[in-house]
């Protein structure tokens, strides 16, 4: 089969399209035949081997452990492992995996859903990771409720653009932070009010939230805190930029101490990925309360091409990987 495969970390340039042999199906396994594939940073992080914590945390000290990029996954049950119970030869899926950036792919059963019978295997595609952490952040970890001042930071990304969809399904008042060019696509999917970061300085003091879901990484925890109102939360997913150790996960990993200090809660979602948030994402989209936004697909050759975009910023919801 053919696949994106890597040897060594470093930039897209170490990703090679190449002929390999079929994953083995274990017994709690099932065999995917991948029609489509999302890419988020995770892939990027994985790719690079950064921050270095990446590494530590067991994906690989010289070299990556899984030599197949990809996670986000939606496709066709070719074949099932002898403990498998819920899917059957045929059935169309979504979820996450090791090694989506292939023609096949091999998933645990706790790891896969149905997929939503109203998505194109492209759209489910874009759905686990990003709307999964969006879900996390929003629910189980800022215990949002209606009726709330909600603002999503990074609202036109991956994550973001589920969380801005997500959030009015809670019924939310959603405010979402973007580029100028994005203001009106934020708007289209639901935010009550948008916000150009290159104009506005909405960490001022002037507008509080009651709740803050922050995509982007980047600024200080400080500066957050005086855009929560008293009683606020600020949830924190991913890291962005600083050193080749952290890069931005020391803002998580100061969090407890910091949510002492400020007295208001500030959380680190490190988000995981479960089969009941993939059913509850399924009814959502079924009912028509959120629907992925794609950016741009390319084939299954130009994936390296697909995370450079994707590493460059501009990207308008997810990027898509098409077999």
């Amino acid at each position: 089969m053919k696949a994106i495969v890597q040897d060594t970390y470093g930039s897209a340039d170490v990703l090679e399209l190449r002929d390999i042999d079929e994953p083995v199906v274990g017994a709690d396994d099932l065999l995917v035949r991948v029609h489509a594939a999302g890419v988020d940073p995770g892939v990027w992080h994985l790719m690079t081997g950064l921050p270095y914590l990446v590494r530590i945390l067991g994906y690989g000290l010289r070299a990556p452990k899984a030599r197949v990029r990809g996670m986000d996954v939606a496709g066709r049950v070719e074949a099932v492992g002898r403990n498998v119970t819920r899917f059957q030869p045929g059935d169309e899926v979504f979820g996450t995996c090791e090694g989506s950036f292939a023609e096949y792919a091999c998933a645990r059963e706790d790891r896969l859903g149905p997929k939503p019978a109203n998505l194109t295997f492209e759209q489910a595609a874009a759905v686990p990771i990003s709307a999964g952490t969006a879900l996390q952040g929003l629910r189980d970890k800022g215990q949002v409720q209606p009726g709330q001042k909600v603002l999503i930071i990074g609202a036109a990304g991956g994550v973001g653009s589920f969380a801005v969809q997500l959030a009015k399904a809670f019924g939310a008042e959603v405010t979402g932070v973007c580029g100028p060019d994005k203001l009106n696509l934020v708007r289209s999917i639901g935010a009550d009010d948008a916000i150009d970061y290159t104009r506005e300085g909405f960490t001022d003091g002037g507008r509080c939230w009651d709740l803050i879901l922050d995509t982007a990484g980047r600024r200080p925890l400080s500066q957050l805190r005086r855009a929560l109102t008293p009683k606020g939360t600020l949830v924190m997913v991913g890291g962005e930029g600083g050193g080749r150790w952290l890069g931005g996960f020391e803002r998580q990993l100061m969090a407890p101490l910091s949510s002492l200090l400020m007295g208001v809660r500030l959380i680190g979602l490190i988000a995981m990925e479960r089969q009941e948030h993939l059913q509850f994402l399924r009814e959502l989209i079924e009912a028509g309360k959120v629907t992925p936004i794609i950016d741009r697909t390319y084939p299954l050759s130009e994936a390296p091409e697909a995370i450079r975009y994707l590493e460059r910023g501009h990207a308008r919801g997810k990027v898509v990987i098409t077999v």
